[in-house]
């Protein structure tokens, strides 16, 4: 099973800092801008934390606040000190980079960050001479500054600014500079005259970048350990090139194959080429080509034996030349995968579960392309198959949903992948930790895309979950969520059926506060609607079974929603759906048992006092759906209103009398030991009317009500009973001399049975 241990000290003291920076690091100048307290001084350890938590914090928490001058604390390397750093996409423009020119960074990755212009590259300057490491991946604009073609504030009016690619810009004075990735750089920027100043090299990542001529690459033939070309389009000069960068470990010449425009095809004798030339290569990515001839070698001598990586055994031809075997070859989307005999420790692929895995570990960070592909082929694994390394999988879909929460592809099949990996089987081996982040992604999926795939695979990935328990960390967040989803003018039908679900199943079993905050969210207003829009297509299904339902329990104990039900023309929707559905009897259990809960608030029970109200609810005391559940409810609404006496019976028909000779004959008809369709969490709506001599009936249902349920479900009510002081109650009631003699009987079995239970129960071990 996954740690269930608690996050480090200095992970809760981050996270909290950052949720609470003007109580803690910082005041607000101006009721603006943060500044750090003058007392405060922090190594790089805590800056850096500070600033890469802050950056993951706002990309996937969307509780969480930004704050536009968060980067101007690090201002002054007196007081903050920063080393280390990765910034991504949208979260840092060119002043937060400004704001902190002054620290001697050694690491500064920054992916994906469109807002970056040139001004951003003038700043880098200003790392030169402590800079180590520089990733500008996917930075499209950093070579790009305004240009006002007027030159003058008049023109600005007429000419627009205009986008210029700045080219005069060099890796000049980075001396200290070993580690580079210029991934996606944009067409336009000459590479070789950008990069000539580097002295040594160690790691270039040139992904992306169309390259005629790499000879440049040479001068680094001393140092360059690793080298990244993916979908770079190849030629036999950049095989040539290649190949004299001996000292290289690392060699990624990989790509997508759908993409249709690239002409160049491995060979056995490139493959060759590789193992003559690069001895000291460890690892080494060819995903995605297609050979133009065979490199395996014949297919009966590759089926023989156990599966081995020695090279000299290798089912690839070429590779059997191999000193070692390799600690990682990419061999994803190739046929080469699917091979016997491969010399590596760790091959990406499409054959099995653990080379699929892999491929999403190595691919997550800068290919969505292929790692969506990855979890689809994943995906295929949890569904058909047992997933054999669940919690890798788990945490590796995490993450790819994390760091691509823009990327559609990703979120449908990362959504649909989580479904099949949180459902009930693996359910033991996952931590609450694990758990949690899954659904924190799920939400942000949710979030972020209206799209009905993904909307439809995070609604039934939430359904694995224990709700409303292993929700109600992120309650009011899930619960607006399903809420949107049920207040769009156009629903798929699927989708509003597990939303309407989720919805009932949360407002469950949790506490009033929980209720009533949902109910101001428009969870009552919001399941009438879906209601009316089902009685005027006339269908009575799974939707308005559920509405119906999620309504009886949000309006348990809560005045409040009772008070929305009735405002917002519940009764009406009632009536309606009484008259339209007659032999729907779940709909009719969940209607009278969210009248129940109207009619224990003793203010809202005059708006029940019509004719035509109390003549429906007496007509279903006879009622013989779902068991006794409908007259059992019916009767319990008309003991409520009975108990506020003769004088608050407003109206001429039916008469009092009458209604209250039918309660006794429905009680009477009922099974004692009926088994309930019902779930109470508290007496105390049952228990007052006991202490009065007003309505006997009511005091009679009451009792039949604690009797049965202390009957048939002992180990449930019979404490719940004892603990809410139902026996003195019970008590004092039998003393009454209004009360009926069947009623006091009744009492009587129920102390007992509460009686019988705690001596059953109690504990004789000493």
């Amino acid at each position: 099973m996954a740690s269930d241990s608690p996050e480090s000290l200095m992970t809760l003291c981050t996270d909290y800092c950052l949720r609470n920076l003007e109580g803690t690091l910082c005041y607000l100048l101006d009721n603006e801008t943060l500044r750090l307290h003058p007392d405060i001084f922090l190594p790089s350890e805590i800056c850096d934390k500070l600033v890469n938590e802050y950056v993951e914090l706002v990309k996937t928490d969307s509780i969480f606040e930004p704050h536009e001058s968060f980067f101007t604390l690090f201002s002054d390397p007196r007081s903050t000190r920063l080393a280390r750093i990765h910034l991504r996409e949208q979260i840092v423009q060119d002043q937060d980079l400004e704001a902190i020119r002054k620290q001697d960074l050694v690491e500064l990755y920054l992916t994906n960050c469109e807002k970056l212009t040139a001004k951003s590259l003038q700043t880098l300057v200003s790392f030169s001479h402590t800079l180590i490491s520089l990733s500008l991946f996917g930075c499209c604009n950093i070579f790009y500054e305004e240009e006002n073609p007027g030159g003058c504030e008049d023109d600005c009016l007429v000419n627009p600014t205009r986008q210029v690619l700045v080219k005069d810009f060099t890796f000049e004075g980075f001396s200290r500079l070993r580690f580079l990735n210029l991934g996606r750089l944009i067409e336009g920027v000459n590479v070789e005259t950008l990069l000539r100043p580097l002295a040594s090299l160690a790691a270039l990542d040139l992904s992306g970048i169309q390259l005629n001529d790499v000879g440049f690459l040479t001068q680094w033939k001393d140092s360059l350990v690793s080298l990244v070309l993916y979908n770079m389009d190849l030629s036999e000069e950049h095989i040539q090139v290649i190949a004299q960068l001996r000292k290289l470990r690392h060699l990624d010449i990989s790509r997508d194959h759908l993409s249709s425009y690239y002409k160049f095809k491995l060979t056995r004798r490139v493959l060759n080429l590789f193992v003559e030339n690069l001895v000291n290569l460890t690892s080494l990515d060819i995903s995605g080509h297609t050979m133009l001839e065979n490199c395996t070698i014949p297919s009966m001598e590759e089926k023989m034996g156990q599966t081995s990586i020695e090279p000299a055994k290798s089912s690839i031809a070429p590779f059997r030349g191999l000193k070692r075997p390799l600690q990682f070859l990419g061999l994803f989307e190739t046929s080469l995968c699917r091979l016997t005999h491969i010399p590596a420790y760790k091959v990406s692929g499409d054959k099995n579960e653990e080379q699929v895995l892999n491929a999403i570990e190595a691919y997550t960070e800068h290919r969505p392309e292929i790692t969506s592909r990855a979890i689809n082929l994943l995906f295929d694994i949890a569904r058909i198959e047992r997933c054999s390394q669940l919690l890798r999988a788990l945490q590796l879909v995490i993450t790819a949903l994390k760091c691509h929460k823009d990327d559609k592809n990703i979120q449908v099949t990362g959504s649909a992948a989580l479904f099949y990996l949180t459902n009930s089987e693996y359910r033991m081996e996952q931590s609450v930790k694990l758990r949690r982040q899954v659904i924190q992604v799920v939400l942000n999926g949710m979030e972020a895309y209206q799209e009905v795939t993904v909307q439809r695979n995070c609604c039934l990935t939430l359904c694995n979950f224990s709700i409303p328990e292993e929700l109600e960390f992120q309650y009011r967040r899930v619960n607006e969520l399903l809420l949107n989803i049920l207040n769009q003018s156009r629903q798929d039908e699927s989708i509003q059926r597990i939303a309407v679900h989720l919805c009932n199943a949360l407002v469950c079993q949790v506490d009033n506060d929980h209720k009533e905050a949902v109910g101001k969210m428009g969870f009552v207003m919001t399941m009438l609607k879906l209601i009316q829009k089902k009685l005027a297509d006339k269908t009575c299904d799974q939707v308005m079974e559920f509405s119906w339902s999620a309504l009886w329990n949000i309006t348990d104990e809560t005045p409040d929603n009772c008070e929305m039900f009735l405002n917002y023309s519940g009764m009406k929707l009632f009536l309606e759906c009484l008259k339209e559905f007659p032999e729907k009897q779940e709909l009719h259990r969940n209607m009278l048992g969210l009248l129940g809960n109207v009619a224990e608030v003793k203010e809202l029970r005059p708006q029940l006092m019509t004719s035509q109200f109390i003549s429906v609810f007496s007509n279903l005391l006879e009622s013989k759906a779902d068991g006794i559940e409908v007259s059992y409810n019916a009767c319990g609404v008309l003991s409520h209103i009975m108990f506020d006496g003769p004088e608050a019976w407003g109206i001429c028909e039916p008469h009092r009398e009458e209604v209250v000779k039918r309660m006794w004959a429905a009680i009477q008809s009922w099974d004692i030991n009926s088994r309930r369709n019902i779930n109470y969490r508290s007496f105390e709506p049952i228990l007052r009317l006991l202490p009065q001599g007003i309505s006997p009936v009511s005091q009679h249902w009451a009792t039949w009500a604690l009797y049965n349920l202390v009957s048939v479900y002992p180990d449930k009510y019979c404490p719940l009973l004892i603990k809410e002081g139902g026996i003195p109650l019970l008590k004092d009631m039998i003393k009454m001399a209004s009360a009926r003699q069947e009623t006091k009987e009744m009492a009587r079995k129920v102390i007992e049975h509460c009686s019988n239970f705690k001596e059953e129960n109690m504990d004789t071990s000493r």
